[in-house]
């Protein structure tokens, strides 16, 4: 930290009297090991968790040291508020805005002056009193390939604009007919508008790719889209929800005024990866949205040159009304572990009979480990075989009509693997019916519907999960039954396990009339595969829920607070610890960390030496294809590091598969730096970079989202990583601050340990890295925002 010696001031016995005069502080050139300014600037890009400044006297014993200061002096610090990355960007086309990310499919623009779009952004933190600027990069490409510089920057003439501001400015270059360019924006944050000015390194469009367009006059231009009235257009003072999720509406494809030689039309919402296809000049197309809230049609016109030549690109915005909420749900938050109630209510809001659940033997009852965490309950069953025990829940009354649509959402916690045992079922006397289960057979998830077919039973249970089924961690577990296609569909974490199952055309399935079960299923005329572990937050629908629906099921998400449920299933906390173990004692779920190699706890932290030493629980500890954040304190030993060669990694904390890593996170080792030291010698200092994501069998390639700035040695940093099931996204946090943006990852279920220290890449133990870790935890469920991650690492 910098240090500065002034004398300024004013005092009584000034004469005339002079006005108060403030002093600033800045780097001292003779000092330049000591840089105040790269010491805030580390502080604010959340290399370290607390920064402290003083002022003092150069001999506070001196009683005449602040003589010429008055006695209400203060510290005043100015800070501009960290730009984040412009959200929205695009180009003006038709009636909307349009960002297409492939070059090989730009979007097609008509005007030769394009206007250009975008909402500015500071992180979390800087909104108030923002003072930012957007800018724009537009290139054109040249007939070499290569891309050059059309206008930059190209600014809004209006000024500064405040955090979520939206920007919209008209190219000062024209472009000619058949030129492809593209666009990325940028937010820049300035000090009261003046010459200080700090701007992002980092953009959501140039980090993940361009906005590419082509002007083309002789393109069709931006279609009609008109409904059927289940949706209607969104205006600017009203924005009417119709339909629902899963319900279509027809829309009509009309051509531009003009427009002659129209032969069909491309279309699509959000949450298709594709565009989808219509022919005709005037066509009718069925469109079933996935999700509640506003949505955007997006549609383009294709003419008859060629094999179709698309234009200009409608935006359709409309409202999705909420669909019909649960039949039924069970939170099972009733009452404390060991209480004798033994009934969970049925909390559902939907019109119809209320379904509470009757608990059965005493090896059912109410958990405190569950999955919305701390003060939550769940759902314990010990069916235990060798004592011939079982353990279930039921309701009085069909919970679902099967005959219809229908879907089911659970959590489940297993802990046994050696045998069948079912979550959920709704089956009738025959044993006939619908099973969500775990199969001992083939080790994985199941849906299955039977009934019988002209006298013989049949069974629709070849959708099972992708991957295996691991003990002791929430899994979220769900089954769809689309009646009109005739199909079912199993759902893990939010998403679907490959296609769906047919149910064919020759038989019907019946009506199951049977009570709805928590624990059990029917088989061979009585009830068995009997659970064992926990279960929470049941809901059955008397509808099909959508792939985006289910993953809002396995999401959690508070409606009123936006945040999302997480429940902590692994704290270790070296803190006055001494041994070779360290147990979690907070949790509740009792995974003891066992030290091998030299591995020791000094009372702060468990020390690592780099060469053989690691800490290991016995895993896994979350399902790696879930949600889940992890955190930590980590000091690296630079001294150590100093020795390693570019291209090392070594891994913090992080989790195995049968024959790699699942994911980590890691520090990886770029190259060393000299430093000067305060004896006039220079330090070889270790340069790398924080990451979190899985490191490939080679042990040099990374799928992962990396630090901004260099990692910081012999000194505590806060890493915190989260993995989104939903979006399939895996973000870095230094503190509470996002490092690098959400990045896709492709989960790998773990099924060994869950270790610090060391890694398992290519099916052997290695990248051993030196450090010491502190408050090392784990959670299932990730953090909606910058907040929520604040709130669960303590600030």
């Amino acid at each position: 930290m910098g240090d500065r010696t002034v004398s300024a001031g004013r005092g009584s016995d000034c004469s005339p009297s002079q006005p108060a005069k403030p002093i600033e502080f800045n780097d001292d050139p003779s000092q330049s090991y000591e840089n105040l300014t790269k010491t805030v600037q580390s502080f604010a890009a959340g290399d370290m968790s607390r920064l402290t400044l003083m002022i003092k006297a150069g001999d506070e014993g001196d009683p005449n040291g602040w003589k010429r200061f008055d006695d209400d002096a203060v510290l005043d610090v100015d800070y501009v508020g960290v730009p984040a990355p412009p959200t929205g960007p695009g180009v003006l086309s038709g009636s909307g805005t349009t960002c297409e990310t492939a070059e090989a499919d730009p979007a097609i623009i008509s005007d030769p002056t394009p206007d250009f779009l975008t909402t500015v952004q500071t992180e979390s933190g800087g909104e108030s009193g923002a003072t930012l600027r957007a800018h724009f990069v537009v290139q054109k490409k040249n007939s070499d390939g290569s891309w050059t510089t059309a206008t930059e920057p190209v600014r809004p003439s209006s000024g500064f604009v405040t955090d979520n501001a939206k920007v919209q400015v008209t190219s000062p270059v024209t472009f000619a007919d058949g030129t492809l360019a593209r666009m990325s924006s940028w937010t820049r944050s300035y000090w009261s508008g003046d010459d200080h000015m700090i701007e992002s390194t980092h953009s959501s469009v140039t980090t993940k790719g361009w906005c590419y367009f082509k002007v083309d006059t002789t393109a069709p231009k931006a279609p009609t889209v008109t409904t059927d009235g289940t949706y209607s257009l969104c205006t600017a003072n009203a924005c009417a929800a119709g339909g629902g999720p899963g319900q279509g509406g027809n829309f009509y494809f009309k051509p531009a005024t003009g427009d002659t030689n129209i032969a069909g039309y491309e279309y699509r919402l959000p949450t298709w990866p594709t565009w989808h296809s219509v022919t005709g000049s005037a066509p009718t197309k069925l469109i079933t949205p996935e999700l509640p809230g506003t949505q955007t049609l997006q549609v383009r016109a294709k003419d008859n040159v060629g094999s179709g030549r698309p234009g200009a690109t409608t935006s359709f915005l409309f409202k999705v009304a909420e669909g019909e909420g649960a039949s039924g749900r069970w939170h099972f938050d009733d009452a404390a572990p060991g209480s004798a109630v033994v009934t969970a209510a049925d909390s559902a809001t939907t019109v119809g009979t209320r379904h509470p659940l009757t608990f059965h033997t005493a090896g059912a009852g109410f958990s405190s480990l569950a999955r919305r965490g701390e003060q939550d309950r769940s759902f314990w069953l010990d069916s235990t075989v060798a004592a011939n025990q079982t353990a279930w829940a039921d309701t009085t009354s069909p919970a679902i009509n099967t005959q219809a649509s229908f879907s089911v959402s659970t959590w489940a916690y297993l802990t046994d693997d050696t045998d069948f045992h079912c979550i959920a079922s709704q089956q009738n006397s025959d044993n006939t019916g619908w099973s969500l289960y775990y199969s001992s057979g083939v080790q994985r998830w199941v849906f299955l519907w039977s009934w019988y077919e002209n006298g013989a039973r049949k069974y629709i249970g070849a959708n099972a999960s992708a991957q295996g089924v691991p003990l002791k961690a929430w899994t979220h577990v769900g089954g769809v039954y689309n009646a009109t296609d005739r199909t079912i569909t199993l759902y893990v974490n939010g998403r679907p396990q490959g296609a769906p199952a047919a149910l064919g055309t020759s038989g019907k399935p019946t009506t199951s009339d049977g009570a709805l079960q928590i624990g059990r299923a029917g088989y061979s005329g009585g009830f068995n595969n009997y659970w064992r572990g926990r279960v929470d937050e049941v809901a059955v629908f008397q509808r099909a829920l959508s792939d985006s629906e289910m993953a809002q099921e396995a999401g959690l998400i508070d409606p009123d607070t936006g945040s999302t449920a997480v429940e902590l299933v692994g704290a270790w906390d070296p803190d006055g610890a001494t041994g070779s173990t360290l147990a979690d004692t907070v949790s509740g779920y009792s995974r003891t960390m066992t030290l091998s190699g030299g591995a020791t706890l000094d009372g702060e932290a468990v020390s690592l030496d780099g060469v053989d030493d690691a800490a290991t629980v016995s895993g896994p500890v979350v399902d790696d294809t879930g949600s889940f954040t992890v955190t930590t304190e980590v000091e690296l030993d630079g001294a150590a590091l100093a020795g390693k060669s570019a291209g090392y990694s070594g891994q913090v904390v992080g989790q195995r598969t049968a024959d790699g890593s699942a994911w980590g996170l890691w520090f990886n080792q770029t190259g060393t730096e000299q430093v000067p030291q305060d004896d006039g010698t220079l330090k070889d200092v270790p340069v790398g970079y924080w990451r979190f994501g899985r490191l490939a069998a080679d042990g040099r390639t990374y799928t992962a989202v990396s630090s901004e700035s260099t990692a910081l040695t012999d000194e505590r940093v806060r890493l915190t990583g989260a993995y989104n099931a939903q979006d399939g996204t895996i973000s870095l946090y230094l503190d509470a601050t996002p490092n690098d943006v959400p990045t896709a990852f492709t989960a790998v279920a773990g099924n060994g340990d869950f270790s610090a220290g060391r890694a398992y890449v290519n099916k052997a133990w290695g990248n051993y890295l030196p450090e010491k870790i502190s408050d090392l935890r784990i959670w299932v469920g990730a953090p909606a925002n910058d907040m929520q991650v604040e709130n669960m690492i303590g600030g």
